[in-house]
C-alpha cells in the first residue's frame, strides 16, 4: 500500500530525506525563479489573450500541484510561450480576448488538457507522444516563435493588427506602420535592446566585476524584471500613458477564488481536439527538458507519472482561474543552476507568486504592454533554430521535409493546422520508408563468421545458398515488396538451391508478411529452392510457432547465418577460412 502511494506521490520519498542544506538551496532557486516567472506570467498571459493576471494564477496551484506529483527535481512548471499560442489560437476565433467567456474556455481548455494528460497516464500511453517526432517539434517550435514574435510586434509599435497567420501579420504590420506610436515605439525598443544585452552580455559582464560564473548567469536571468520596473517607473514619472502608451492597468489583487469552469458539454467537445494537442505538446517538451536536467544529476524520471503531474498541474490552474501550463526549459535550466534539490522549489516559487499577488499587483498598473511583448519576443527568438533545417536536411531529407511542412504550415495556415501536417506527413514518409525495406545479398567475411553486403564488402558466396538480409521488420507495407524483391533475385541467381533469409533486423512479422512468407516459400519450392531463416529474434520465433508456418514451409530455422552455411554448403564455408589463412600467410612471407 505504502508503495503505490509512494508511485503516486513521489514527494514522500525524497521528503524522507530533506533537510537544511536543500532547504537553503530550494529556497534560492525558488527566489530567482520568482523574480524570473513574473514578468513572464504576465506576458505570456497577454499571448494567450487574458488578462495579465491570469498569468500568476497559472504559477501558482499547478507549481504545488507538480510538487507533490512529478518526480523531476528541477523542472519549472507554468505558462509557457508554445502553449500560450496555441491556446490563443484554439479560443481567439470563438470568443473576444479577455472577455469573461474567453477567460472561462480557457479554465475549461486547461480541465482538458488535464483530463485527456490523466487518462493518457491511467492508460499508460505516453508513447503516444513519440509521434511527435523531433523534427517536427523543431519545426513547430522554431514557426510558433516566429509567429509569437510577429503577433507582439504591433505592441512594440502601438498599432492595431489583425491575422491568424505570417501572411496576414506581416501584411497588417506593414499597413500600419504609418500609425506608429512613437512614445510605445521607443518603449518597446529600449525594452528589447536592454532585454538583449541583459541576456546575451550581463553574465559577461557581470564576471568581469568579479562575480562567479554561476551567479552571474543566474543573476541574469532576473533581466526582465529590471525591465518591467524601470519602465513602470517611466510611466510614472513622464505620464506616458496619457500620451496613448497602453499599460496593463488594474490587476486585481488577492488569490484566485476556487471553482470548477463552467462545463459547457458542446464547448467542451469543440475545444478537444486542441486540448490534445496541448497535452501532446507540453508533454513533450516537458519531459525533453526534465529528462536532460535528470542525466545531469544520475537521477531519474517516470514518464507516466510526469504525465499524472502535469495533468494534475493543469488540472489546478483549471480550478484557479488559470489556463494550460508545462514545464519551461529557460525557467527549468535556471532552477537546475540555481541549484533547486527538490520539487519543493517550485512550491516556494508558487508561495512568491502568492505573495506578489496579495502585495504587489498595484504596481503593475503602468507597465506598458510594449515591455511585456519585448519580454515575449527575446524569450521565444532563442527557441527559433533555422539551421537546424539545413543540418536535417543533409542528414535525412525525408525528416526535413515533415520538418518543413510543419514550419510552413504553423506560418502559412495556423497552429494546430501545422502540427497536425506535420505529424501527419512524418507517418507517410515513415510508412513510405518501411514499404521499401533496404534487402542486401551478403556473403561470408573471409576467416569469419560474419556476413556483410556483397556490394560493400569483399566476401566469399556459396554458389547453391542464397544468402538474403532483410533489415526491417516485415508487416502489411512492405510485405508485397519482399516477394518481389526475392523473385528477383532467385531469378538472378538460377543456380542456388536454398535462400537462407537472415533476420537481425526483423523485429515484427505481423499476419500479411507471414502470408507473403507462405507465398514465397510456394514460389521457392516451384523454382526447385528451399526458404530457411536465420537469427530470428526470440518475441518474433514465439509468434512464427503460434502458427503452422515452421511446420509446412520445409526449412530450417538457424541460429546464425554462419550455422546454415555450414550445414548448407561448408565447402564454401572452410573455403573461406582457408583463403584468409593463406592471404595471412602471404602476408607474413611479404613481411619476412
Amino acid at each position: 500500500m505504502m508503495k503505490r502511494l509512494a508511485r503516486l506521490l513521489p514527494c514522500l520519498e525524497w521528503a524522507k530525506h530533506y533537510d537544511r542544506a536543500a532547504a537553503a538551496k530550494d529556497s534560492l532557486a525558488a527566489l530567482i525563479v520568482t523574480l524570473m516567472l513574473i514578468p513572464q506570467s504576465l506576458a505570456y498571459a497577454m499571448l494567450a489573450g487574458l488578462p495579465p493576471v491570469t498569468g500568476l494564477y497559472a504559477s501558482m496551484l499547478p507549481l504545488i500541484a507538480y510538487t507533490l506529483f512529478g518526480t523531476s527535481r528541477t523542472l519549472a512548471v507554468g505558462p509557457v510561450a508554445v502553449v500560450s499560442l496555441m491556446t490563443a489560437a484554439a479560443l481567439g476565433p470563438l470568443f473576444t480576448a479577455g472577455s469573461a467567456e474567453y477567460v472561462g474556455a480557457a479554465m475549461l481548455l486547461a480541465m482538458l488538457s488535464g483530463a485527456v494528460l490523466v487518462i493518457m497516464a491511467v492508460l499508460r500511453l505516453g508513447f503516444l507522444a513519440n509521434f511527435l517526432s523531433h523534427p517536427v517539434i523543431s519545426g513547430f517550435i522554431s514557426a510558433s516563435g516566429i509567429l509569437i514574435a510577429l503577433g507582439q510586434l504591433k505592441h512594440i509599435l502601438g498599432i492595431s493588427v489583425g491575422g491568424e497567420n505570417a501572411l496576414e501579420l506581416t501584411a497588417g504590420l506593414i499597413a500600419g506602420l504609418p500609425q506608429t506610436h512613437l512614445p510605445t515605439l521607443a518603449i518597446g525598443l529600449t525594452s528589447l535592446v536592454f532585454l538583449y544585452l541583459v541576456r546575451g552580455h550581463l553574465a559577461k559582464w557581470l564576471q568581469g566585476l568579479g562575480m562567479t560564473p554561476r551567479m552571474a548567469a543566474t543573476l541574469s536571468k532576473t533581466g526582465p524584471v529590471a525591465a518591467l520596473l524601470l519602465a513602470i517607473a517611466a510611466v510614472g514619472v513622464f505620464q506616458l500613458a496619457e500620451l496613448g502608451v497602453r499599460v496593463v492597468g488594474e490587476v486585481p489583487r488577492g488569490l484566485p477564488s476556487l471553482g470548477l469552469p463552467s462545463l459547457d458539454l458542446a464547448l467542451a467537445i469543440q475545444l478537444l481536439p486542441a486540448a490534445v494537442l496541448i497535452s501532446l505538446v507540453g508533454f513533450v517538451e516537458s519531459v525533453s527538458v526534465a529528462q536532460t536536467l535528470a542525466a545531469k544529476r544520475r537521477e531519474r524520471i517516470e514518464p507516466n507519472q510526469e504525465l499524472v503531474a502535469l495533468g494534475g498541474a493543469n488540472v489546478a490552474a483549471a480550478l484557479s482561474g488559470g489556463f494550460p501550463v508545462t514545464g519551461g526549459f529557460a525557467r527549468s535550466v535556471v532552477n537546475f543552476d540555481a541549484g533547486a534539490q527538490t520539487p519543493l522549489a517550485g512550491a516556494l516559487t508558487a508561495a512568491g507568486i502568492g505573495l506578489t499577488v496579495l502585495f504587489f499587483t498595484p504596481l503593475f498598473h503602468n507597465l506598458p504592454h510594449a515591455v511585456l511583448a519585448a519580454t515575449i519576443i527575446v524569450a521565444v527568438l532563442s527557441l527559433v533554430d533555422l539551421a537546424a533545417l539545413r543540418r536535417t536536411w543533409r542528414y535525412s531529407r525525408q525528416d526535413a521535409a515533415a520538418m518543413a511542412a510543419t514550419m510552413l504550415g504553423v506560418l502559412l495556415v495556423g497552429v494546430e493546422s501545422g502540427i497536425i501536417l506535420g505529424v501527419g506527413l512524418s507517418l507517410l514518409l515513415f510508412l513510405w520508408r518501411t514499404s521499401q525495406p533496404h534487402v542486401a545479398v551478403v556473403g561470408q567475411l573471409p576467416g569469419s563468421e560474419h556476413f556483410r553486403n556483397i556490394e560493400r564488402f569483399a566476401v566469399v558466396q556459396s554458389p547453391k545458398v542464397l544468402s538474403v538480409r532483410v533489415d526491417e521488420s516485415l508487416y502489411f507495407p512492405n510485405a508485397r515488396f519482399l516477394e518481389d524483391r526475392i523473385a528477383e533475385l532467385v531469378g538472378r541467381y538460377p543456380q542456388a538451391e536454398h535462400l537462407v533469409l537472415m533476420c537481425p533486423g526483423v523485429n515484427l512479422i505481423d499476419a500479411s508478411a507471414l502470408e507473403s512468407l507462405e507465398a514465397i516459400t510456394a514460389r521457392l519450392h516451384a523454382a526447385g529452392v528451399q526458404l530457411h531463416l536465420s537469427e530470428v529474434k526470440g518475441p518474433v520465433m514465439d509468434r512464427l510457432r503460434r502458427s503452422d508456418f515452421l511446420e509446412h514451409f520445409g526449412g530450417q530455422v538457424f541460429l546464425s547465418q554462419y550455422e546454415a552455411l555450414l550445414s548448407l554448403d561448408p565447402q564454401t564455408t572452410h573455403h573461406a577460412v582457408e583463403r584468409q589463412r593463406d592471404h595471412l600467410s602471404s602476408m607474413k612471407e611479404n613481411a619476412g
